[in-house]
């Protein structure tokens, strides 16, 4: 029986082990072979003289990322990955690979990032990449052990919507039958809807969709969110659920995926310490004026370059509070004594935005009339709306990229290497 390569020791005695071919040396009366799963990597070692006729044929007609199964016997020897190497009895291709391979799986030949999302099936094999998708699985399982913890309900929310959760003209139509309908770009309207049911504490993980024409290393037209919404709850309550989600996600990973850190040499990982920093919006503006050349004034959204200047000065993570309302979304909630500055607040790691949220109006004519402010007719909203007339409690919320969080948590170069088969202006296949 097959045994991960992670678990085969010399103590294993014999083993089989079942995978592609990393590597082949052939050294005139010895060959080495590497071996990988997903677990890890083992060499396999041939001598000539001694091996069986079914061993030598197969180990000269294999070629580099072949599936085989290898069975034989485990010996220690310090040279070998893993301080070990298997000889084997027997060496059966199961699927031959063609060549030459479209990318070098071994990574001695690097390659555009491109040509591996084309091959992306073939690029994921490399363990490095492996290890980027194995700490984002440990990173949903972390959010999904938080909110569960916490007495969160798991919700799941349309993704084909009759009307726009913001407005404006980032959205992707479809054909609804006989209607005009699109793709969500938000679980905003639906989660503060279940707030109304009694639902108290709610998260989503799904997809969210944005048409805009952005060609960047942080941005991708389909992402995934990491979504929560709590009544009796005001913006700085879920602040602190979101730094502690943070805090614990890290925390989860540092302590498994010690292995996957180490492929992609995060030696300096370390587990942020809350709560974060808060900056007002205005005190950002005043930092970004000092820094950069550009012109921003207060009242302007935080633009990439001011952006990377802030997060020079503050470092790590940190939050912008206290937002214009005019430059915020409809159900952020302004502050009694200053209309004019909302509840509102963006998660920031030095390198970009993570997430942003805000304590949200729950009161029905007062939401009707910031709609109306955004020049929106609040009879495209009226699904929504009329929850907040039988009785909404005061909530709020935040959503999350899941993508942009491993993308600064490993210190990965672009946003599309956090995602399997990316979605951008020109990506739509594979």
């Amino acid at each position: 029986m097959r045994i991960p390569i992670q678990s085969v020791t010399p103590a294993t005695g014999t083993a089989e082990v079942v995978g592609w071919v990393h590597e082949i040396r052939d050294l005139g009366g010895l060959a080495f072979f590497l071996i990988r799963d997903r677990t890890g990597i083992i060499q396999v070692t041939i001598v000539k003289k001694k091996a069986n006729d079914a061993v030598l044929a197969a180990a000269k007609a294999v070629s580099r990322e072949s599936v085989v199964r290898v069975a034989g016997t485990v010996r220690a020897i310090d040279k070998a990955p893993g301080g070990r190497e298997l000889v084997p009895e027997t060496f059966e291709i199961l699927n031959m690979s063609e060549s030459p391979l479209p990318l070098d799986v071994v990574e001695k030949v690097p390659a555009e990032l491109d040509t591996r999302l084309d091959a992306r099936f073939l690029d994921a094999r490399r363990p490095r990449v492996t290890a980027v998708f194995q700490i984002r699985s440990a990173v949903m399982q972390a959010v999904n052990e938080f909110f569960f913890d916490r007495g969160f309900i798991h919700i799941t929310t349309p993704k084909i919507v009759a009307a726009a959760t913001e407005g404006g003209t980032e959205l992707f139509p479809i054909a609804y039958f006989d209607k005009e309908a699109f793709l969500n770009q938000s679980p905003q309207l639906y989660k503060q809807m279940m707030m109304a049911a009694g639902f108290e504490k709610v998260f989503e993980i799904g997809p969210i969709f944005r048409a805009e024409e952005h060609n960047t290393t942080k941005h991708l037209n389909e992402a995934t969110s990491i979504d929560i919404e709590v009544s009796f709850a005001d913006h700085y309550d879920v602040m602190r659920i979101l730094e502690d989600l943070i805090v614990y996600t890290y925390a989860h990973v540092k302590t498994s995926c010690t292995d996957q850190l180490a492929n992609l040499e995060c030696t300096g990982f370390e587990v942020p310490a809350a709560p974060f920093s808060r900056l007002p919006y205005a005190e950002a503006i005043a930092i970004a004026q000092k820094m950069i050349d550009e012109p921003i004034r207060y009242g302007d959204d935080i633009s990439p370059a001011a952006e990377r200047a802030i997060g020079a000065e503050m470092g790590g993570h940190y939050f912008i509070v206290d937002w214009p309302t005019e430059i915020r979304p409809y159900y952020a909630m302004p502050y009694e004594d200053d209309p004019s500055t909302c509840r509102a607040f963006d998660l920031m790691h030095q390198r970009m935005e993570l997430a942003s949220g805000a304590e949200r109006v729950h009161r029905h004519d007062q939401l009707v009339q910031q709609i109306r402010k955004k020049g929106l007719n609040p009879e495209s909203f009226e699904f929504y709306l009329r929850p907040f007339r039988y009785g909404m409690p005061p909530h709020a919320g935040w959503g999350l990229g899941a993508e942009r969080l491993v993308m600064t948590m490993l210190d990965l170069s672009n946003v599309r290497e956090a995602v399997l088969f990316p979605r951008d202006m020109h990506r739509l296949v594979p």
